[in-house]
């Protein structure tokens, strides 16, 4: 049974915002059409797709990534189904073992373009609905069972059930899992696009270099290579290094904005968070139109100054 839910908004993201969740990441397929590479780890804008996958659910209670053990951007819990290579349901199983929350988002590690937003989303019309699952549809309106989120005792209930039925979850196709399950769906084809061939990987590297998205991307790729989780107005810093590349000189601009980075890090009352890199930019700021003002009256006369009007000597 399933249910059609329309495209979610900043309001839907609100409504899953004080869901709590644990998330279970499959990371460990063959990747057999990318000619059976490490795929979790291809790098789409200087990000491994797990990690990309791993910052969507950075608020989850526990993480959980089933798939061997990797060096990742975040702190997860490492799982693996018994053979390893057994198939979405056997990993899915293995995954949930490590979980106790009663909302499991669900995401396949091959998801460039999967943000914060949409787990909300996802977290809010299962609840809204009443129902089993939610889960993403792509553009051409087909299920993503594995961009989903959960009520966990539902899973555990049909994953217990198929396992008796079967005499194990090897080899066993999501379908029969999903099949079972009371679905409500939510459409998105940006956040359901998923990396399977090369053609794929190259489209999500064109995607994020386009104007609209290239700053978020670069500024989150930077964040996670740092190990910085922290959200600033771009718009202001941008504004900043604007006044000073003005008002002072254009190598002022990087350093300004350097500065303002530290100063809000030692800020007193030792927050260091957004209100701290506002202050510091505000700041900056106004001393880079001071810099500014004084420069345009080098041309003007002082105040006091009287204008020499004795004709030339001579």
């Amino acid at each position: 049974m399933t249910a059609e839910e329309p495209t979610g908004a900043q309001g839907a993201a609100d409504a899953g915002q004080d869901v709590a969740y644990d998330a279970v990441v499959l990371a460990g397929g063959a990747a057999r059409r990318l000619g059976g590479v490490d795929k979790p780890g291809v790098r789409v804008g200087g990000r491994a797709l797990l990690d990309r996958v791993l910052a969507a659910c950075a608020d989850a209670r526990t993480t959980v990534v089933v798939a061997d053990p990797r060096p990742t951007a975040r702190p997860v819990t490492w799982a693996r189904e018994d053979p390893p290579g057994g198939g979405p349901l056997a990993a899915l199983d293995a995954g949930i073992r490590h979980t106790t929350a009663e909302s499991v988002v669900v995401l396949s590690a091959d998801l460039p373009f999967l943000d914060e937003g949409t787990v909300r989303r996802l977290l809010a019309a299962l609840h809204t609905a009443g129902a089993d699952g939610a889960l993403l549809t792509d553009a051409d309106g087909r299920d993503q069972p594995l961009v989903a989120a959960y009520r966990a005792p539902a899973l555990r209930r049909e994953l217990a059930a198929l396992a008796q039925e079967h005499e194990g979850l090897t080899g066993l196709p999501l379908r029969r899992l999903t099949g079972a399950l009371d679905l409500t769906r939510v459409p998105d084809p940006v956040a359901s696009f998923d990396c399977d061939t090369w053609d794929d990987i190259a489209t999500a590297r064109a995607r994020i270099r386009e104007h609209g998205h290239v700053l978020d991307e670069w500024i989150s790729a930077v964040k996670d290579e740092l190990g910085i989780d922290l959200d600033v107005d771009i718009t202001v810093l941008l504004d900043l290094a604007r006044d000073a590349a003005h008002g002072v000189a254009r190598p002022a601009a990087p350093l300004t904005t350097f500065l303002v980075g530290y100063a809000a890090a030692q800020a007193k009352s030792g927050s260091g968070g957004p209100e701290a890199v506002a202050e510091a930019a505000r700041k900056a700021a106004a001393l880079a139109l001071r810099w500014a003002d004084e420069a345009a009256a080098k041309s003007d006369p002082a105040p006091d100054a009287t204008p020499d009007t004795r004709p030339d000597a001579g």
